[in-house]
């Protein structure tokens, strides 16, 4: 079955959060799709539907063969049933667990540019943030493991939240980096948190792997947080798994989740999740290719007529992160400056932290033809920029 990634979906006055703009803007910026989720999966979620009775629910036992089969099957990680713990979002369950893994005084590290809200929740729970920049050399982002062993060595630093693959440099990590991240954390007492939610989104022919398939070291200690919802755009499902192999570990986690209410299902995160995971595979393989199209689209486009603009890694997501180092005065306030002129809503580059500065991150998930307009106001804003620069 051939599925349909180029209609158009009308999202503008649905209550969506990334369409909540003017009429003339066009928003790239938050990371949610403009498609239309499988149609295995809105099956599932219509016969759910039209049972009619949408009580309280327990977690059923399809759900957790679905995650089983899945991490098995697609990213060779073999997951037992009991090391799976549901959660009501990725964001909350970390933000849960820095709140009962760590104490006050603590310290939460991350490798900046990075996910934006991993600043905030840190911060949100009176956590001191310990930052490990990573480093980017002609184009590529690295570990600066120097760096990381000095600072997995303060006493302090008690919990490290990984990202992989990478958001937003979209940064596939190898095995060899990893298993270096987990031996130093296992050296210290830290405990990793990988948040993985982006892990099926690689490149057509790209595996991704998983922090505990690394070693016996790597899955005792760690949580991984998986969901189907960036994956399937399932986001407003508030659906996630944490897979805990450490009963210990798993223990503490558990009863976070319990105290602050993030582990009871809605009515249709079950359902959706186990039809992702049973019937989505076909319609996620045709949308990492459709997904891969846009990328390239991009790159020849920043080639042939913004090569003053540059793409950074961008092996996994549908985010790309925008260098624009090479644009005559840019800053930190260049894509407010870029939406005000062009209408293009772009992810400010230094809310990922003071390394991305410099850059933008564009969400590429969304119709080519609405991607070709993007690319032109882009172009138009980037001219905007430069042309105020001259003027001053």
């Amino acid at each position: 079955m051939q599925y349909d990634f180029d209609t158009h979906i009308n999202r503008r006055d649905t209550d969506s959060l990334k369409w909540n703009v003017g009429e003339n803007e066009l928003p790239l910026w938050v990371a949610d799709m403009d498609f239309k989720t499988a149609p295995e999966i809105m099956l599932a979620l219509k016969e759910r539907m039209e049972h009619g009775v949408f009580g309280y629910s327990i977690i059923p036992e399809y759900w957790y063969n679905a995650y089983c089969d899945w991490w098995g099957k697609r990213h060779d990680l073999a997951v037992k049933k009991e090391w799976l713990t549901f959660a009501s979002g990725v964001v909350p369950a970390i933000s849960s667990m820095i709140r009962h893994l760590t104490k006050p005084d603590e310290k939460v590290l991350i490798q900046p540019p990075v996910y934006n809200a991993f600043f905030h929740i840190i911060q949100d729970n009176e956590r001191e943030i310990a930052e490990n920049p990573l480093i980017c050399e002609s184009g590529e982002y690295w570990v600066d493991f120097e760096d990381l062993e000095k600072k997995l060595a303060d006493p302090k630093v008690t919990l490290m939240i990984l990202c992989n693959p990478h958001n937003p440099i979209g940064k596939i990590w190898d095995r060899e980096t990893l298993e270096k991240i987990g031996e130093l954390c296992c050296k210290n007492g830290v405990v990793v948190v990988s948040d993985e939610i982006h892990c099926d989104l690689t490149d057509p022919g790209l595996d991704y792997v998983p922090f505990a398939a690394v070693s016996r070291n790597c899955a005792l200690n760690s949580v991984t947080c998986v969901a189907p919802t960036k994956t399937f755009n399932l986001a407003g499902m508030k659906s996630s798994a944490l897979i805990i192999p450490d009963e210990e570990l798993r223990q503490r986690v558990s009863r976070g989740l319990d105290i602050d209410c993030l582990g009871d299902p809605n009515g249709f995160s079950c359902d959706a999740a186990y039809a992702a995971y049973t019937y989505g595979g076909v319609w996620l393989n045709q949308l990492r290719q459709y997904l891969f199209e846009n990328k390239t689209i991009v790159k020849e486009f920043l080639a042939k007529e913004l090569p003053q603009v540059t793409v950074t890694g961008c092996e996994a997501t549908y985010l790309m992160w925008l260098n624009c180092e090479g644009v005559k005065g840019f800053n930190g306030d260049s894509p407010k400056f870029i939406r005000e002129k062009t209408g293009l809503f772009l992810s400010e580059g230094r809310i990922f932290g003071k390394e991305g500065e410099k850059c933008m991150r564009m969400n590429v998930a969304c119709t080519k033809e609405t991607l070709k307009d993007a690319l032109e106001r882009l172009k138009k804003g980037i001219a905007e920029v430069e042309r105020s620069a001259c003027d001053k």
